[in-house]
């Protein structure tokens, strides 16, 4: 691919969680076409197999890694296995998951399942990066997936706009503290995309009624993510951290 190499990532090792579907698979398919060496991780490594292959047949290097972000003692395992490979000087933090139920009919394991993984795992991986790259004098960069939902209410999934919003605030303070180690945190925040898992939903009539409220009257697709991915990823963003880079279509700011 023919690029400014402002935003090349030829030499770098990139850990994306979650990678084995959706947005997560998307930007480790993306990013190793930039020349990026890619860490693609998940709780079922069985499924990350495809993804692999995927990148190979693209000219791109990837290796699977078994990962439960909501466990230390997995996370901890990822990044001593990760050491002798090669330690990820990008990690794109993306695990997450959601329960679509209102809030009366929430359960508290339906909370601690969504909060665990999208605020404690995106916690849990930051950190034990930020860990290894501050020990070896290493300066990084760390991309969270958050949402536009990190910053405006919708009904029905309360746990994951709550984790969402933690992920945003989270995003800030690691930027403010993480600074003096040369390791930048930003944001990503995608509106809705279209993936496999809700693309009937954004079909539907209630779908519609979603896209009526979105000032350019269109979904995001996942390569709309790949400018906003790649310039938080890349040195291009050497001076940003803290940042949260909303990709959502004007949603945030149609106050619907």
């Amino acid at each position: 691919m023919d690029i400014n190499p402002l935003f090349r990532l030829d030499g770098k090792t990139v850990l994306v969680t979650g990678a084995s579907s959706g947005i997560g698979k998307h930007c480790a398919t993306f990013l190793a076409q930039l020349g990026a060496k890619l860490a693609i991780a998940s709780r079922r490594i069985d499924k990350l197999q495809s993804v692999v292959e995927d990148i190979a047949q693209l000219g791109g290097q990837a290796k699977a890694f078994e990962l439960d972000v909501t466990n230390q003692k997995s996370v901890m395992k990822c990044f001593d296995e990760l050491a002798h490979w090669s330690l990820p000087t990008i990690v794109i933090n993306n695990a997450g998951m959601s329960v679509n139920r209102k809030l009366l009919d929430q359960t508290e394991e339906d909370w601690d399942q969504v909060i665990d993984t999208n605020l404690k795992g995106c916690w849990l991986v930051a950190t034990e990066a930020a860990r290894r790259l501050a020990a070896t004098n290493t300066p990084g960069n760390i991309v969270n997936i958050a949402s536009i939902l990190g910053g405006r209410v919708i009904g029905g999934v309360a746990p994951y706009v709550i984790s969402k919003a933690g992920v945003v605030q989270l995003t800030k303070v690691m930027a403010l503290e993480l600074a003096r180690y040369q390791i930048r945190v930003n944001a990503l925040l995608p509106g809705y995309v279209i993936t496999d898992l809700n693309r009937d939903f954004l079909q539907s009539e209630a779908g519609q009624k979603i896209l009526a409220r979105i000032p350019s009257r269109r979904f995001n697709n996942l390569e709309d993510l790949n400018g906003p991915l790649l310039l938080l990823a890349s040195d291009a963003s050497k001076a940003m951290t803290g940042a949260t880079v909303a990709v959502d279509g004007g949603h945030l700011v149609s106050g619907l």
